[in-house]
């Protein structure tokens, strides 16, 4: 690995720490020649899982681009970064660990809102808006009026 500063290939790890709920290591390593620091990530590599679409194509599975869905679900809302990483990665490791080599986008989206739903009810309204194509006014307020109501402290 080279050093993305000086492109030297001699580095020490300084730290090491498990990350992503233990699906990835972090390291912290310094370059010998500038001494400068930076972050690694290993990571198991998975067999690979293909997203199969509405229209019958497929997709190699991308968490980059369920996340950004996921922030524009989000977008105004007080949801942490880490939460939506959180999410995408519940959601990254289930379909990784049912073994099959397609999932259909409809099962990942379903995955999505069952979790959503209980970070942000406004967010999950507007993912469910475009995972289940909504077409008119009374299609929200059917699902707006199913939503459960918050608990509100007295």
């Amino acid at each position: 690995m080279k050093c993305p500063f000086c492109e030297c290939v001699d580095q020490h790890v300084v730290e090491t720490r498990i990350a992503r709920g233990g699906v990835s290591i972090r390291r912290r390593r310094e370059c010998e020649r500038c001494a400068r620091r930076f972050t690694t990530y290993e990571v198991l590599e998975r067999a690979r899982v293909f997203v199969v679409k509405r229209d019958g194509t497929r997709q190699e599975f991308d968490r980059e681009k369920l996340l950004a869905g996921m922030v524009i679900a989000c977008r105004k809302r007080p949801i942490s970064a880490a939460t939506l990483v959180e999410v995408v990665d519940d959601v990254e490791r289930q379909v990784f660990d049912s073994g099959d080599p397609e999932v259909n986008s409809a099962e990942i989206g379903r995955m999505v809102m069952e979790r959503l739903i209980n970070v942000d009810q406004v967010a999950y309204v507007r993912f469910a808006s475009v995972y289940e194509q909504f077409n008119s006014p009374e299609e929200f307020a059917r699902m707006v009026r199913a939503l459960p109501l918050p608990s509100v402290p007295v």
